[in-house]
């Protein structure tokens, strides 16, 4: 059966972790990072992709992303996706243990992926500087960052954490966050790679079907 997964570039790290570890070769179509700011434009992005696939089954590597995935209507296969509302939770392993870890930290997550990814909480941080002045920029970062107290780095084994902590420490230092690792995983990816997709962990569509606000509530 051929199968073609759609990624995040956010997940590439523990994606290729998850497929070095499960033996899983499956060819990757990939999703800027930067189009989940634009519910819209990732839709129309997802949707694209998968009116030009050719599988018998697709793998979303990926959550539901607020509700860019309402309306998606699926091709010639079966799509699984994971039944979390985003990637962090993926990385989390679950929903609740998301909500758990936002609630024990008032947490901003990072992780290598995010920071490449461009458009994230420094690189705001960094744009305001340059439109607003230092000033400003913080007093804008204060307002934006008011229900945090934390940024927490995910450490899910699929690189050494150490450079992570170095490279966003004047981050945490300069936006007023303590700055914490927290353990995360890539088993719910690796489940995603090789079956089975248990319906209370995956949403499964069938060839065909589109996927509805109702197929997204956790």
């Amino acid at each position: 059966m051929k199968t073609v997964i759609v990624a995040c570039r956010t997940l590439e790290i523990e994606l290729r972790f998850a497929m070095r570890k499960t033996g899983i070769d499956h060819p990757i179509e990939w999703i800027e990072s930067g189009l989940h700011n634009v519910p819209s434009e990732l839709t129309a992005r997802l949707q694209s992709l998968l009116d030009g696939i050719e599988a018998q089954r697709v793998l979303f590597s990926l959550g539901f992303c607020g509700n860019s995935l309402n309306g998606i209507r699926v091709g010639g296969f079966e799509l699984i996706i994971p039944r979390v509302d985003d990637c962090i939770s993926l990385l989390l392993g679950s929903v609740k243990t998301r909500t758990e870890t936002s609630g024990k930290y008032a947490a901003y997550y990072l992780t290598e992926g995010w920071i490449r990814g461009g458009r994230n909480l420094w690189s705001e941080y960094l744009s305001s500087v340059d439109k607003y002045g230092e000033e400003e920029a913080r007093d804008i970062m204060e307002m934006m960052l008011s229900h945090y107290r934390s940024l927490v780095l995910l450490d899910s084994g699929a690189e050494p954490i150490e450079p992570l902590v170095d490279k966003t420490k004047i981050i945490a230092e300069t936006l007023g966050l303590q700055q914490v690792v927290v353990p995360a995983t890539v088993a719910y990816l690796e489940q995603l790679l090789t079956g089975p997709w248990d319906r209370g962990r995956f949403l499964v569509k069938a060839p065909g079907e589109s996927i509805t606000a109702k197929d997204m509530h956790l």
